[in-house]
């Protein structure tokens, strides 16, 4: 019972230090819709993706772009949090280090889910189709997806003393994670070279995104991959990092 008490107030600590971050949130609404409205409105795009728009094709992008974009954070709340001495408060606590890094976990995915389901909202405005169903699917999924970001992003974080060189290091996995996981244009194809489609099938965030359209665009959108293929992709990818995550956590003095 202790290390869940542990686990559930890590969690309610960060979600509660998202919740009074107002400009964070402010943020979070703003810059999806810059995607989606500039880019997905003003640029006319050539790739083949079927009967869907380009803004269509990019919304589940750019709900992956945000789920990325706000794990990296977490890293940056760890560094912070080092710096001022509340990390030490809470590893004096008397639960281990792996639940440390699972409360962690789970509260900054929490965090990146609900600016998650902001986009989807902002999808309506847009004239997005949008239906209870496609919202229970995508929420899950969200979920997965951010379990294996988060993980990537705590773990970096363990071997940084400063916020300069995290955020070196995050920009060097990060935008690569983004821009081959096919959120912005098709990763398959003759018109594709074979390194792009390789380079993105080793990408998990590739699956992530693969998934979101089948959920949200549904028979509008011919997956890369069968949904259950996706998920066990994801599953393996969130089960090796939260692994790799909590050694190197547990690790650190």
């Amino acid at each position: 019972m202790t290390e869940i008490r542990g686990i559930y107030t890590l969690w309610l600590r960060e979600l509660k230090r998202y919740i009074r971050d107002k400009t964070r949130i402010i943020s979070s609404f703003f810059q999806p819709l810059l995607w989606l409205v500039i880019l997905g409105r003003g640029i006319s795009f050539s790739g083949t993706i079927g009967e869907l728009s380009y803004q269509q094709y990019i919304f589940p992008g750019i709900i992956g772009q945000t789920l990325l974009f706000t794990s990296m954070f977490v890293g940056i709340s760890v560094i912070w949090d080092r710096e001022f001495g509340s990390l030490k408060e809470i590893v004096v606590a008397p639960i281990s280090r792996i639940s440390i890094f699972l409360g962690k976990m789970l509260g900054d995915s929490t965090d990146a889910v609900i600016q998650g389901v902001i986009v989807l909202f902002l999808g309506l405005l847009l004239g997005i189709q949008m239906d209870l169903l496609t919202f229970l699917g995508a929420l899950p999924v969200m979920m997965l997806i951010t379990f294996g970001l988060v993980s990537i992003e705590l773990t970096i974080a363990s071997f940084m003393d400063s916020l300069e060189s995290f955020g070196v290091i995050q920009s060097f996995i990060n935008l690569p994670l983004f821009f081959l996981s096919g959120a912005l244009f098709p990763i398959q194809g003759e018109s594709v070279p074979s390194w792009l489609q390789i380079a993105s099938n080793l990408n998990p965030l590739t699956y992530g995104v693969d998934t979101l359209r089948t959920i949200t665009l549904r028979d509008a959108w011919q997956p890369l991959h069968p949904l259950y293929y996706n998920l066990l992709v994801i599953c393996c990818f969130d089960a090796g990092m939260i692994v790799i995550g909590t050694i190197a956590f547990s690790r650190r003095k």
